[in-house]
């Protein structure tokens, strides 16, 4: 039985490793970035992600095949499910000011492997976003001259009848991304200069859009005759839910960017609610404007408010509303150009992926590197690959990231704060802090084996409780909860809401089609998992939090957060299974390259003291009571004072 024991301990340090968190710096607000953008330049980059192409083909999309003019609800359902997710990355934008966006919040408060796996998806998610948009712009563009480049490549150059490449390769929609790549390299503030330009017109087309459509606006439309205004039922509209959640993917640049805004605590949440509330604005004025120009059942999908234009008799508008939507698709590559280097880079930055990545050009400070070898791939990528296949790929891996930054808040909102050095008094002494116990000249201190726990009291303050510790009024009914150390059971309440959320929306998802449950285990079940989903959820509200932070904190918490993990969790399970499965395929590569080289040269490896003999101070009272909480120490010179025998078992006990 011995021999098993050096394994036993060997696989505790392994998987201590793999949940390491991240050390964060004292200053957080040092880097070696240019901090030259504000709200605005943030606001406008927010925007710039969000607003692309889907206002000007998804709007029609879902009206048409999902929702009919309901597709308003819908967006409104969406942007309020997608405010859950966006309060989650303001508040840890605001706390944590470095780019790295999901990467870095899980890195903080869940753990190394995680973390890598956020970003590996991450990465991926914006290689082939950023690709598929500069498709859709060159097919626009093409359309707009009746497809003479396409018909001019497939002559001259010839067309390709391989799995997973495309008909015929794109030039154009690479050399728009060549292009947005040079100019991202020059720095952030000529990226956020071309993003204001673009979009200024984006936004000035969309006035133009709403204004004439409500000129033209036809209440008749929306008429029992036509349909009425929700002809596909709740089901409809939730269907358009989920779909039109995709819409406002992109307010991660905002978070990704933090590093180089002015005043991250105040700019960062601001900029998150002003861009989505902007976007939902938006998106929900057009829909109503196109869904009253022209009857909804004859909108063309690919089209629609270009084709709503032409059938009430105004063709010229088609060529703003074209100029419009190009300018959007433009916002959105410079969003994903902007903002995949400076994950790559946090995580090169972090020693979890290749060190070449976090080289930073001292004049334009950008990680020029990951600039210019992730342009290049985008570029490849839309040059001869199929995109069509890999596009879901963006939802999975959008929501994933949004689930591990909402449990990432509960975790990190119920952690005790890094204790500040208290500044020493004007003689030279350090000033006594409140509720430090007895005297020093008064405490007997002895040296034992743990590095682990905390100084306190046994007899708890009732006045003053840590974030992670039970509150006081559950004591009485929770007390065996009390022995635990801060934090440790609301994580593991974390877990079993998450498998909780998963069991319930697996049920919610499958149990009908799939698994063709009975109706009385169907029901059993769905309670089953709710009351574990709300136990687990009250089991962390019955912990203190983090109160009186500086920075801007999402209200309702565990709450919001807990409905946000459902949601993504719920519509993850939505995808298909060739997404899950090619996604399961990314993350083996993602694990291969973590367990080859980001295990080893990461900075918290780096971090990590070597094998010694470590000892633990325990403090004794005058009273003879052993403190419950114990600090990790360096072993003394001096020589350590012995325990007597009973309170040495008592420390093991």
């Amino acid at each position: 039985m011995a021999r098993w024991l050096p394994r036993s301990a060997s696989l505790a340090r392994f998987c201590q490793k793999l949940n390491r968190v991240k050390t964060l710096e004292d200053d957080m607000m040092e880097t070696s970035f240019n901090r030259c953008l504000s709200t605005i330049d943030l606001t406008l980059l927010g925007i710039g992600g969000m607003v692309g192409s889907g206002l000007y083909v998804l709007t029609g999309t879902v009206a048409k095949e999902i929702a009919g003019p309901a597709v308003i609800v819908s967006f409104i359902i969406a942007g309020f499910a997608s405010l859950l997710a966006a309060l989650c990355y303001a508040e840890f934008g605001a706390r944590v000011p470095k780019t790295g966006s999901a990467y870095m919040f899980t890195y903080v408060s869940v753990g190394e492997i995680w973390a890598f796996l956020i970003g590996w998806n991450v990465l991926l998610e914006y290689m082939i976003g950023g690709a598929a948009v500069a498709r859709a712009w060159s097919g626009y563009l093409d359309s707009i001259f009746n497809h003479k480049i396409k018909n001019f490549t497939e002559t001259h150059v010839g067309t390709w009848q391989v799995p997973f490449l495309a008909h015929y390769p794109d030039f154009l929609a690479a050399a728009i991304l060549l292009v947005a790549t040079a100019f991202i390299s020059f720095g952030a503030k000529v990226s956020s200069w071309l993003n204001h330009v673009f979009s200024a017109i984006s936004m000035g087309v969309i006035l133009f859009i709403l204004i004439m459509g409500f000129i033209l606006a036809q209440p008749k439309n929306w008429s029992a005759r036509e349909g009425g205004f929700a002809p596909y039922g709740l089901s409809g509209i939730m269907a358009g839910t989920a779909t039109c959640f995709y819409a406002f993917v992109g307010f991660d640049v905002i978070a990704a960017s933090s590093e180089e805004a002015r005043n991250p605590q105040r700019a960062v949440p601001r900029a998150i609610a002003f861009s989505l509330g902007l976007a939902t604005g938006a998106y929900i004025l057009v829909s109503v404007v196109l869904t009253l120009m022209v009857p909804w059942h004859t909108l063309d999908p690919d089209s629609a408010l270009a084709d709503a234009f032409y059938r009430r008799g105004y063709a010229w508008a088609g060529f703003l509303v074209a100029a419009g939507s190009i300018c959007a698709m433009n916002t959105v590559l410079l969003s994903n150009l902007f903002s995949l280097p400076r994950i790559v880079y946090a995580m090169a930055e972090d020693g979890l992926f290749f060190q070449v990545f976090s080289r930073v050009h001292p004049r334009t400070q950008v990680p020029v590197v990951g600039i210019v070898v992730f342009g290049l791939l985008m570029a490849l990528l839309a040059l001869v690959f199929d995109l069509e296949a890999l596009v879901q790929f963006l939802s999975i891996g959008t929501l994933l990231a949004y689930t591990f930054v909402a449990a990432s808040i509960i975790v990190l909102r119920f952690q005790q704060q890094k204790a500040d050095a208290p500044a020493p008094a004007a003689g030279g002494q350090p000033s006594p802090e409140p509720h430090e116990g007895p005297p020093a000249s008064e405490l007997k201190e002895y040296e034992s084996f743990s590095d682990k726990l905390q100084l306190v009291d046994r007899d708890k303050s009732k006045e003053h409780r840590e974030p992670g510790q039970l509150k006081a009024a559950f004591e009485p009914y929770l007390e065996f909860l009390s022995d635990f150390y801060p934090g440790e059971v609301v994580t593991v309440a974390v877990v079993t809401l998450m498998v909780s959320a998963i069991c319930l929306c697996s049920i919610l998802v499958f149990g009908n089609t799939h698994l063709h449950l009975p109706t009385w285990s169907y029901s059993l079940l769905l309670v089953l998992f709710s009351l574990g989903f709300l136990l687990s959820l009250l089991l962390i509200w019955a912990h203190e939090q983090q109160h009186g932070t500086q920075t801007f904190q999402i209200p309702l918490v565990p709450l919001s957060p807990a409905l946000s993990i459902v949601l993504n969790i719920y519509l993850m399970l939505k995808l298909s299974y060739m997404t899950w499965l090619r996604f399961a395929v990314w993350l083996l590569l993602g694990l291969l390259v973590y367990f080859g080289y980001g295990i080893w040269h990461s900075k918290e490896n780096l971090r990590e003291p070597r094998p010694q003999r470590v000892s633990a101070r325990y403090v004794v009272f005058p009273s003879g009571s052993l403190e419950e909480r114990v600090q990790a120490v360096q072993p003394g010179s001096q020589p350590a004072t012995s325990l007597p025998d009973t309170d040495t078992d008592d420390c093991k006990r």
